[in-house]
């Protein structure tokens, strides 16, 4: 059976954080799909349901088996996009990304980071755009082309707070497929140390959370072999 790739970004970012991966595994014969989850930005709460709707909409003219390869917290929303596509999810790769639970539900956003994010609603009740929560110095190492950044930039949602008060449902048995782990850096140490201890694969490509856009072939090529082992 072919397969094709679901690249799902952060809903916190948008679509253009996976592009240049989308590009490299497309050159190398992957077929390869990217979700645009920007719309959730104006959905109503609770948002994973239209998180789900969209990736099942993305992936609804293909009969391929799916590879999900989500990214940063994308990756809360991956028990109910297999419970939704159910045999199609042949594997699950999780790029620098947030672990579901095993079993119930979790927190976008932990409380003491809940704390920090009130702290920066707008008038309008909506977050600035996640690049704009960061000093410079912690935004720049993440870029090394103006271009990029300014791409990655201008594609960001603004978020209502209550996207990051959410729970995202964890069906049981949802990690019965294959699932697997790559890190770029730290605190996402952490979460490896975690899926080592579920018995996933995990491998790291050293660099910073946006990694995907410096390195789009070494991030690629780690993708593969995760998917593949």
């Amino acid at each position: 059976m072919a397969v094709t790739f679901v690249l799902v970004h952060s809903p916190s970012v948008g679509p253009s954080t996976w592009r240049p991966v989308a590009d490299v595994l497309r050159q190398t014969g992957r077929s390869v799909v990217v979700p645009d989850l920007r719309p959730v930005a104006d959905g109503p709460s609770p948002y994973w349901p239209l998180v789900r709707e969209l990736v099942v909409a993305a992936v609804a003219d293909t009969g391929d088996d799916l590879v999900l390869v989500p990214h940063s917290n994308a990756g809360l929303f991956v028990p109910v996009l297999a419970e939704a596509l159910a045999e199609r999810v042949t594997a699950a790769v999780f790029v620098d990304a947030a672990l579901p639970a095993l079993d119930g539900a979790t927190a976008v956003a932990a409380p003491d980071w809940l704390e920090v994010l009130r702290g920066k609603v707008k008038a309008d009740g909506r977050l600035p755009v996640w690049t704009q929560w960061f000093d410079e110095p912690d935004v720049a190492p993440m870029f090394t082309d103006p271009a990029v950044r300014a791409t990655v930039e201008a594609d960001q949602p603004r978020l209502p707070l209550a996207y990051y008060e959410q729970l995202v449902p964890a069906p049981p048995g949802w990690q019965q497929h294959h699932c697997a782990y790559l890190w770029f850096g730290p605190p996402y140490d952490i979460l490896a140390a975690e899926a080592t201890q579920r018995g996933w694969p995990v491998r790291r490509v050293p660099g910073q959370h946006l990694h995907a856009v410096v390195d789009p072939s070494g991030v690629a090529a780690a993708v593969l072999d995760l998917a593949a082992r």
